[in-house]
């Protein structure tokens, strides 16, 4: 164990989770012991456990820290257009989901069951699809209604899409988001006096039986694809 660092009670649980965002992330559930957290964090397990009481006290919190982040870097502008939008949001999730692929399975899998672990899911779902609802063209409340659970079932499709993706990656990283977008943006158009994404796969803008386009790139991904 390296030389411990004095550190205030805040800075010891940011560097805590750190450590277990890291290792979460390294390796499956079951293979990170709290021993080895301690160790690479340069603290007793004593004090580790002072912060985090077991294992999927640390788990839960570190799941929680990345569905705070993923809202924040999730930003809904209505100066973009929506397929923009959910391209934008699309890339910051599979971005984590592909980085973290061990933490998302656990999360989804391995604690699947867990109430602790569904809550956080279940508010960052919540608070998604609150922004949704927020940048859409809703004509009162009956249409707002119907969005929303549509919003709903969408999201738990991404969720359930995403996860079985990163088991066996049966498409590429494109596919999946494209897919994600299409999808939402197909089911929308009915409820909806506005088309929320004007030229993209609208069934009027492309000839009878041809196939929904996949949304534009942002312009920061079209100037990654060229280099």
């Amino acid at each position: 164990m390296s030389p411990r660092q004095r550190l205030t009670p805040d800075a010891r649980r940011a560097q805590l989770l750190s450590v277990g965002a890291r290792l979460f992330a390294a390796h499956p559930y079951d293979d990170v012991p709290m021993e080895q957290v301690a160790a690479e964090a340069g603290v007793s397990r004593a004090l580790l456990y002072r912060h985090f009481p077991s294992k999927h006290a640390l788990f839960a919190a570190v799941y929680r820290q990345a569905a705070d982040r993923l809202l924040a870097q999730t930003r809904l502008d209505p100066a973009d257009s929506l397929a923009e939008q959910l391209v934008q949001g699309m890339d910051v999730h599979l971005d984590y989901f592909v980085a973290n692929r061990n933490a998302v399975l656990a999360a989804n899998r391995v604690l699947a069951g867990d109430p602790v672990i569904q809550t956080i899911m279940t508010d960052e779902l919540d608070a998604l699809r609150a922004r949704l609802l927020a940048v859409l063209p809703l004509a009162d409340e009956g249409a707002r209604a119907a969005v929303s659970g549509v919003l709903k079932s969408w999201l738990v499709f991404v969720r359930v899409l995403c996860v079985d993706w990163l088991t066996q990656e049966t498409c590429t990283r494109e596919q999946v988001r494209d897919v994600c977008v299409g999808a939402v943006l197909g089911a929308l158009r009915p409820l909806l006096d506005q088309d929320p994404a004007p030229g993209h796969g609208s069934a009027r803008d492309r000839p009878h039986g041809a196939p929904d386009p996949a949304p534009p790139l942002p312009p920061d991904r079209v100037r990654q694809a060229n280099i």
